[in-house]
């Protein structure tokens, strides 16, 4: 007797014996047809449908547009306006914050701002994945020269520099 199984009792014997008496074995062919001609009804008769296409996804924010300030920047020669923390938003509370954010940080005149999405689980972050369609949208726009993914001393993987536009209504005060 090997280690897990057990021998069937007389009893159990005898019931498999019954049960097995009134068995007949399957006609396979004869399942497979009835098979196909199930799955065939279920085409046919499936109303038609036609697959829309798929929405194109919003253009990413370009990159910045001046490459020399990105690298100013991750070197820490360039001052940081402000910093955004999105931790414990929702996509819908992040948008919000973010426009608020950006907008009156383009107010202020400030050039770099950081935000900071988190890296999400297995770096796969929903406000991380966002962000950059977020900022590509008509109403930031106006706004941002471009993105970058920001230096580990500022928050790495989860953390993006923004580049604003120069407020030109600003500097004519």
């Amino acid at each position: 007797m090997s280690k897990g199984k057990r021998e069937l009792s007389a009893d159990e014997r005898a019931l498999w014996r019954r049960v097995g008496e009134g068995v007949k074995p399957l006609d396979r062919l004869a399942v497979a047809r009835q098979q196909t001609k199930v799955q065939q009804s279920k085409i046919a008769s499936a109303p038609s449908t036609t697959i829309a296409p798929k929405p194109r996804p919003p253009k990413a924010a370009a990159p910045p547009q001046d490459r020399g300030a990105e690298r100013r920047v991750r070197r820490g020669r360039v001052e940081i306006g402000g910093t955004l923390d999105l931790h414990g938003h929702t996509q819908v509370s992040g948008h919000r914050a973010l426009v608020r954010f950006l907008s009156a940080s383009f107010e202020r005149g400030e050039r770099t701002v950081i935000v900071i999405t988190g890296v999400g689980r297995l770096g796969e972050g929903v406000l991380k994945r966002r962000l950059p369609e977020w900022l590509a949208e008509a109403e930031l726009r106006p706004f941002v020269s471009g993105v970058a993914s920001a230096h580990r001393t500022h928050g790495g993987a989860g953390a993006f520099y923004v580049f604003l536009k120069p407020n030109r209504s600003r500097s004519a005060d």
